[in-house]
């Protein structure tokens, strides 16, 4: 049972923690667009990324999609958003394992990055998501410096998402917000089969 010391002390300690978290908010007053990274080996960066798009047109927002390292297979977020006025660019040449084409994965990968650049110098676009940029950068087929000045110089109150493994050092210094998704267990390395919906 709950004495009334107890729910004093309790409530003493949150108060002290509210005053906390009340100076920090207060103390967070630039208003920019922000940079997110989401990297690591783990389950769920591109997944992320969708919910980071979806939150933004929830909220009336304007988003825009590329991505890369994806084909023109099924894909439930790509078919949710497209349904509420999202627009995307699809690489479309799938996972590079599966073309064993460099020179197509560098035309396909360039030509989804001019239109990543199109959209990050379009003020009137609030959220872009670049999902899975991450290889292109790490395979060499997009040049570092000229990804990073673009996301560097994009307008001032765009925000941005980049998802992959293995983020290029470059774009984490720029990035305002890095998070790395660690692997822990993966249902996939057990045997367990990929699921619509779950999956993809």
């Amino acid at each position: 049972m709950t004495t009334e010391q107890d729910k004093a002390k309790h409530k003493a300690r949150m108060q002290e923690h509210k005053e906390k978290v009340d100076a920090r908010v207060a103390q967070a007053q630039e208003e920019k667009g922000i940079l997110i990274v989401l990297t690591g080996n783990g389950k769920g960066k591109s997944t992320s990324g969708f919910g980071t798009i979806t939150r933004a047109v929830g909220h009336g927002l304007k988003a825009k999609v590329v991505q890369f390292v994806k084909g023109t297979w099924p894909c439930g977020e790509r078919d949710l958003l497209q349904a509420n006025g999202v627009e995307f660019h699809v690489m479309g040449t799938g996972f590079t394992w599966e073309t064993q084409d460099k020179e197509t994965d560098i035309a396909a990968a360039k030509k989804a990055w001019e239109k990543a650049k199109e959209w990050l110098a379009d003020e009137s676009i609030n959220v872009v998501l670049l999902d899975e940029i991450t290889y292109m950068l790490s395979f060499k087929y997009l040049d570092v410096d000229e990804v990073v000045t673009a996301l560097a110089n994009r307008p001032k109150m765009q925000n941005v998402v980049v998802t992959g493994r293995a983020c290029h050092r470059a774009v984490m210094d720029i990035a305002d917000t890095v998070s790395e998704v660690k692997s822990v267990k993966h249902a996939f390395d057990n045997g367990v089969k990929a699921q619509v919906g779950i999956d993809w």
